[in-house]
């Protein structure tokens, strides 16, 4: 059976996903794989990629050499930085073919299948992306070092960085404080240590224990997630500013940080045609041959 095959990947800083569909669009199978931001090491990402690709594979009845028939898109969290690109693509790969472009190119893909609009991704960083009129446009996602207001990392390290505070009698304690200190057994050294080997995905995994602490009430909790609401906020009231018509929400925090949302951007966000998986198909499809 000599019949192209599709894969959609999703790549982010936490996670890795695929879904594998056939020439006529059925879809055959979904995979999960691991952190694949194309700033990390190579290996690590075409490794989390394929394993991704694997399990799609596997779900549907099919073994890793029909990658060989295989025409991919690749939706890359870091993919604007050309650099990494470059290094990414310079390993060998099993593919018939690639088509590689930033996670929030394919998202937009996915949910206005090429029409005016704009995304704003919120999982462990962020992005406001659009297309206006033939013209892209993009606002943060830089990294969370720099940018990436609201996202999943930038929560994170903002309540470790709280927590300092309450430690240095800077700030009053709540319990988000405490449970944040006590996984660092309450040493200042500790936290320092963990942050010279921590990546972004790291720090995101202290969102939910911020979300859930606000949804108790608890005074930093709240401060924390209001203060990426405004970042959100910002980023999609600049799309909007540019001409963005309406706007779609992607990411694991999208819906939890939605409620906090003003009133008045909720009302121009509207649901997705479909999602990044499906927008890093129609990448890899539009850059074929034309017949």
């Amino acid at each position: 059976m000599n019949e192209l095959l599709y894969i959609g990947i999703d790549g982010g800083g936490t996670s890795c996903r695929a879904r594998l569909r056939d020439g006529q669009g059925h879809l055959l199978g979904e995979g999960v794989g691991g952190s694949a931001n194309i700033r990390l090491d190579p290996e690590l990402v075409w490794n989390s990629i394929l394993t991704a690709c694997r399990e799609a594979l596997s779900g549907a009845g099919l073994v890793e050499d029909d990658l060989k028939r295989t025409r991919v898109g690749l939706g890359m969290a870091g993919a604007g930085q050309k650099s990494a690109v470059d290094r990414l693509l310079s390993r060998p790969h099993p593919f018939t073919a690639i088509a590689i472009d930033t996670d929030a190119h394919a998202a937009w893909l996915g949910a206005f299948g090429g029409g005016d609009g704009a995304i704003v991704i919120v999982g462990t960083g962020s992005c406001g992306y659009g297309v206006i009129h033939g013209q892209r446009v993009q606002v943060s996602g830089w990294g969370f070092e720099i940018s990436d207001e609201g996202s999943g990392a930038a929560m994170g390290r903002e309540a470790l960085r709280r927590a300092l505070w309450v430690h240095d009698g800077l700030a009053p304690p709540s319990p988000l404080s405490t449970e944040i200190l006590a996984a660092f057994g309450n040493s200042p050294q500790a936290m320092i240590d963990w942050v010279g080997q921590a990546r972004p995905s790291d720090y995101a995994q202290y969102a939910p224990i911020v979300l859930k602490h606000a949804a108790n009430r608890d005074p930093l909790g709240i401060a924390l997630v209001e203060h990426a609401s405004i970042g959100i906020a910002r980023i999609a009231g600049r799309l909007l500013d540019l001409g963005a018509p309406t706007l779609c929400l992607f990411g694991g925090l999208a819906e939890p940080l939605r409620p906090w949302l003003p009133p008045p951007l909720q009302h121009t966000i509207v649901p997705p045609l479909s999602d990044a998986l499906d927008g890093a198909i129609l990448l890899v499809r539009q850059a074929e041959p034309r017949k």
